[in-house]
């Protein structure tokens, strides 16, 4: 959460700080600022509002070709102008802006006021500006190793100051970081999407390490001064991928872009002939991934609800012991790590806190820990053991759409590999292989009938509760369609098994309150229409998301979407598309901020 930014170079800073900022807006929206170096000094603009808000704040008469920028996600004080970020010293000759959470800032604060440090904030990075101040002695590097010596937390820190032109320190710990290579120029922020328009060539790092930068290169240290060597990697994605297009949302864009994403997450990954799928980068042999026990998938959010799917898959299908954990619970629970057990991290962005620091503590006992992640240089994918990328592409929106899917499909293809060792028939495989591929026309009909989904949002879209029902493999895709609806149109909704509504949700069930259920072709299909049925008995509108075809459950809902007919096994792919397109067309229809839900960021890196 937050984005920071930071330029040295030719350049007018001011435009590149205000680019990237926008590029990192989805990272937090609440407030924003910007400062610029000069031979006049630091000139500082920062204001509460969206990115918008402060590049009309900012004159275009603005000089200085090196400057730090802040989009922020308040943690610690309210949203306001003198809350924003970049924060000052004293003197005003220091500007800070940091990404995280500093646990101990009241301790230091109170230090650094019985010391004469007057602050102006409430937040708690601003205790780092003076703590620069307090230790600047001339070198500002050596300031900056000393204040984040004493700070408990977490953070992303860029540090400038009036009297070092063309200088900009950097200093992280448990924040992402990365620097871009450019031609006599440098860029460093929190993650790429800032600096794609201006260079591909970048520097990952690790906590404890502190960079010097200005336009001519770069150097690396750790907090005891020794040179850290770092490799140059290239970023993938091109720039026309983080634009919206034709698409009115990044959202929709995101939701549409599936038809690719889920067969890029496939490419190469798949052996016809041997009916298995070939992941080399999970750094495991064929001996080891058979002395598999159990396996354990940690996430959050969005990852959570993909790695339920893959977890009742990975034991109806391969007999392997399959949980999934919320990271955050995890780490705090004192985990028994045994023999044999296989741990999954989940995370889009590869830099959720809570995942990371379950990654770190299950290493610390022991466990063999993989990554399912779309960024790549992420830490959570370096610090894995091993694992697959998922390759979806730039995903903008704050709602997370497309990852859920091609997460999807890189557990499907270790399913079908771990099956296939086990108790899984070639022409069992043979027809596994081929619903995974074949998903592709079925999405896009989906995605052709969409405005059936529109009506739908337009008639319930005044609801204040929601209720969505799903069971076997679609129970977890229940809960993520009532995930979106919460975050993009702030509509109550809950996600159950459709056999536990009586024991206790049937309670809610009214004229006011429609249940959405999913009735895919499987076994459980009687189950469910017998719950649709309780449903009706009890005058709750019902809406049936159900396969074509499917008379009897059109009959008893009040309002059906079909979706193509698909194995069983597949029909999360194809059910959770219309429950995106209800969230984003009920989002709207209400008038949200579809891309940047409120109190919401893309990438979690706070507890």
């Amino acid at each position: 959460m937050c984005g920071i930014i930071g330029y040295c170079g030719p350049r007018k800073a001011s435009d590149v700080l205000l680019t990237g900022l926008k590029r990192l807006e989805y990272r937090g929206y609440d407030s924003s600022g910007i400062s610029v170096g000069s031979a006049e000094g630091l000139q500082i603009y920062k204001k509460e509002g969206k990115i918008q808000v402060l590049r009309d704040t900012v004159p275009e008469s603005l000089e200085g070709n090196w400057g730090i920028g802040h989009t922020r996600w308040a943690t610690h004080g309210g949203v306001s102008d003198v809350n924003a970020h970049p924060h000052c010293s004293c003197d005003g000759k220091i500007a800070i802006c940091h990404n995280g959470i500093i646990e101990n800032y009241m301790s230091l604060k109170d230090r650094l006021e019985g010391e004469g440090h007057r602050f102006l904030a409430d937040t708690d990075s601003e205790v780092i500006a003076h703590l620069v101040e307090s230790f600047y002695e001339g070198n500002l590097e050596a300031a900056v190793k000393l204040s984040v010596s004493l700070l408990k937390g977490t953070y992303g820190i860029l540090v400038m100051h009036s009297d070092h032109p063309d200088e900009i320190i950097g200093a992280r710990n448990g924040s992402p970081m990365v620097l871009g290579l450019g031609d006599g120029e440098m860029f460093i922020a929190s993650d790429v999407s800032a600096m794609i328009a201006h260079t591909k060539q970048v520097v990952y790092f690790e906590d404890g390490e502190v960079v010097r930068l200005d336009s001519g290169g770069y150097e690396v240290t750790d907090m005891r001064n020794r040179p850290v060597d770092k490799t140059v990697d290239s970023i993938s994605w091109e720039l026309e991928e983080m634009e919206k297009g034709a698409y009115s949302h990044f959202m929709l864009k995101e939701i549409h872009e599936q038809i690719e994403s889920i067969p890029r997450a496939m490419g190469g990954r798949i052996d016809e002939d041997l009916a298995t799928a070939v992941l080399g980068g999970l750094n495991m042999s064929e001996m080891e991934l058979l002395g598999v026990k159990r396996i354990v998938i940690i996430a959050a959010g969005t990852s959570y609800y993909a790695g339920r799917v893959a977890a009742y898959l990975l034991e109806s299908l391969a007999r392997i012991p399959s949980v999934t954990e919320l990271a955050s619970e995890l780490r705090y629970r004192n985990p028994i790590v045994e023999e044999g057990t296989l741990y999954f991290a989940m995370s889009q962005s590869g830099e959720t806190l809570d995942t990371l620091m379950a990654v770190r503590e299950l290493q610390r006992k022991g466990a063999r820990v993989l990554g399912i992640c779309n960024v790549v240089g992420s830490t959570i994918a370096r610090e894995s053991d091993g694992g697959v990328y998922i390759h979806s592409g730039p995903e903008i929106a704050v709602a997370s759409t497309k990852a859920f899917t091609s997460q999807l499909t890189a557990m499907y293809l270790f399913l079908l590999k771990m099956a296939r060792m086990r108790h899984m028939a070639w022409p069992e495989g043979k027809r596994f292989i081929a619903g995974l591929t074949g998903l592709q026309p079925g999405i896009k009909k989906i995605l052709e009938n969409e405005d059936g989904i529109r009506k739908l949002a337009k008639k319930y879209h005044k609801a204040r509760d929601f209720l969505f029902l799903g069971r076997g493999v679609n129970f977890p895709v229940a809960m993520e369609g009532a995930l979106k609806l919460k975050e993009v149109a702030y509509i109550h909704a809950e996600g159950y098994s459709a056999a536990e509504i009586k024991h206790g949700p049937i309670a809610l069930i009214n004229e006011l309150t429609p249940s959405l259920l999913i009735v895919p072709d499987d076994h459980l299909r009687d189950k469910v229409l017998s719950n649709m049925k309780e449903i009706k008995a009890r005058k709750g509108p019902v809406i049936a998301l159900c396969v074509e075809g499917d008379d009897e459950a059109a009959q008893i809902a009040d309002d059906v979407f079909f979706v193509p007919k698909s194995d069983e096994l597949f029909s999360p792919f194809l059910m959770v598309v219309p429950l995106q397109l209800f969230a984003y067309y009920c989002a709207l229809e209400l008038g949200r901020d579809v891309d940047q839900p409120r109190n919401l960021a893309k990438s979690v890196t706070v507890e």
